[in-house]
């Protein structure tokens, strides 16, 4: 196992906690949050097969889901869950960034939140623990990360962004529209990056992400925001007639 200091070791146990999974293998865990910057043993060959196996497993959980939806609507779900955005959400919970083994460049330039590098650590993660265990484990790594979002979803909304979602989200419990405000960049000219806080006013609940955009930065902190208030303010659906 490669030397880390105390703060990048708790950071290991912390992203170890959140996928529900101990690694038995340290070394396969270092090598899916190592960014080729930092060394010649890096991630890009398991985010190979991270991939295939996020995509299946989420294919599965939608098909259980919904079983009436078409293969097309099943594919527009699918895209929409493991893009870069979603995966650099999902990252972002996990706290990786403070566990990624990046190159000085990468790290002067911010490369711990880059959504690119995000999204491509946990697709890696996926592969290490189906190499440290078996497949069946990634998928339950994978379930457990996306059970929420996929019994949240609603299809009919499955082409719409983030921000359409969450305005409308809000005004269906008759709460004010969020506000989005730029509180930070980071990074040189070449490489800037805005932090975007997303306030949802009387809720109390603000949430902030960082993106090469603001619209990307936006996009990403709009949907912490929507998942937060689909879990505090459910909406009851409406029963079905017998």
């Amino acid at each position: 196992m490669r030397k880390t200091d105390v703060r990048h070791e708790n950071a290991l146990k912390y992203v170890q906690q959140k996928l529900g999974y101990q690694f038995k293998q340290s070394d396969l865990l270092l090598q899916a949050l190592t960014h080729r910057s930092y060394s010649a043993l890096h991630n890009e060959r398991f985010e190979f097969v991270g991939d295939s196996i996020l995509n299946y497993s989420v294919a599965k959980m939608l098909f259980n889901a919904f079983p009436r939806l078409t293969e097309g609507e099943l594919s527009r779900m699918r895209a929409n869950l493991v893009n870069q955005e979603t995966l650099a959400q999902i990252a972002a919970e996990l706290k990786i960034g403070d566990a990624l083994l990046l190159g000085t460049g990468e790290l002067k330039s911010g490369g711990f939140r880059r959504p690119s590098i995000l999204a491509d650590a946990m697709e890696a993660l996926f592969a290490a623990v189906s190499f440290d265990a078996d497949f069946n484990t990634a998928e339950t790594v994978v379930r457990h990360l996306y059970a929420d979002r996929i019994r949240n979803i609603n299809p009919q909304n499955s082409g719409k962004d983030a921000k359409t979602r969450l305005q409308e989200a809000l005004q269906a419990r008759h709460m004010p529209l969020p506000k989005y405000r730029i509180v930070d960049q980071i990074g040189d000219v070449h490489d800037l990056q805005f932090v975007v806080q997303c306030d949802l006013g009387e809720t109390g609940f603000q949430t902030e992400a960082a993106g090469h955009s603001r619209r990307e930065a936006e996009q990403q902190t709009a949907q912490t925001a929507l998942i937060w208030l689909e879990k505090q303010f459910p909406v009851a659906k409406p029963r079905k007639n017998k």
